[in-house]
């Protein structure tokens, strides 16, 4: 099923303790797009400026992304410049140029709207709410946010959260806007505005799967050696999470499976996983859904445990 997303499309300068990147593919929507485009098609609405280099362009229709409502302006991309610390969990950002992105309003094309699947990068919940206006006949949708947000625009992004299915959000995230230090008190407050779900990211230790009908998953990330530059790690989640859902049928009405969600969490984690391990969008772009399976598969096998709890003592 097509999978639409709205998002940020940006040239980035990432520093990390080892190394410099100028000018690199990011973007919540850049990262998303990629990531989900392995398992269907992608229908992208953003915006860039007349510098955006050609080669991505051609780059994402080679990978069956749609990119009809991208709207391309005369102007400078949106920018955003980053230092990540030595743990590589924390960064500052160093500037951000907005660019034609500051007079952006979304504009979902006539086939866009029948995407059955929505994603809402994070951008700012006005423009979230654009969306949602314009894409009624959406099944599924999923939200995206971060704590600039929360602290100044906290009441249209309240409303962006009662109208759609699942929240993603980091553990940081979510105790800041419910202003309670227990993750499960803080994951009850978002039910009572109507979601389903909510997706708890915790970064290089996976994800929690809450679901409003008492629904409790704990998904293990995959353990990596190195990581390069975690930027996209959350958009790619959301690439991987969604993308699954999209090779799989919901009920009548619109409904996934319990299971189906699980998996889609795991697939979040691997997608996120791979999006690490280059500058911008290079540890997804030649990526394989073997190189999925092969992660899925050692997931499997690095989490699973004996089910029957012994509780006799040996000597």
């Amino acid at each position: 099923m097509p999978i639409l997303v709205v998002g940020s499309v940006a040239l980035d300068t990432v520093e990390t303790p080892f190394t410099r990147m100028d000018s690199v593919l990011g973007g919540a929507a850049s990262y998303f797009a990629t990531a989900a485009s392995l398992y269907d098609q992608v229908n992208l609405v953003g915006i860039v400026g007349s510098d955006f280099p050609r080669e991505h362009l051609d780059f994402w229709r080679s990978h069956n992304i749609n990119l009809a409502g991208l709207q391309i302006q005369e102007g400078k991309t949106f920018h955003w410049h980053g230092r990540y610390h030595m743990d590589m969990n924390t960064r500052d950002t160093l500037d951000t140029q907005l660019g034609v992105f500051g007079d952006f309003h979304p504009v979902v094309p006539e086939e866009y709207t029948q995407s059955p699947l929505v994603f809402l990068a994070n951008i700012q919940p006005e423009l979230q709410l654009e969306v949602l206006q314009q894409t009624p006949r959406a099944q599924f949708t999923v939200l995206d946010t971060m704590d600039l947000w929360i602290n100044i625009a906290r009441d249209p992004l309240t409303e962006v959260m009662k109208q759609v299915d699942v929240l993603l959000m980091s553990e940081e995230e979510v105790r800041h806007y419910t202003n309670q230090a227990s993750i499960l008190t803080g994951v009850r407050h978002f039910f009572s505005l109507g979601l389903k779900y909510v997706v708890v990211k915790l970064g290089s230790y996976g994800a929690l799967l809450f679901g409003a009908d008492g629904t409790y998953f704990s998904a293990p990330a995959y353990p990596l050696e190195e990581v390069v530059d975690p930027t996209g790690a959350g958009d790619s989640f959301a690439g991987g999470f969604l993308g699954y859902l999209s090779s799989v049928q919901p009920d009548a009405s619109g409904r996934y499976a319990v299971d189906d969600l699980k998996r889609a969490v795991v697939h979040g984690n691997i997608v996120g996983s791979f999006a690490c391990a280059k500058f911008g969008i290079g540890g997804l772009s030649s990526l394989s859904m073997n190189d999925i399976e092969t992660r899925y598969n050692e997931l499997v096998t690095y989490s699973h445990f004996d089910p029957n709890w012994n509780t006799q003592k040996t000597n």
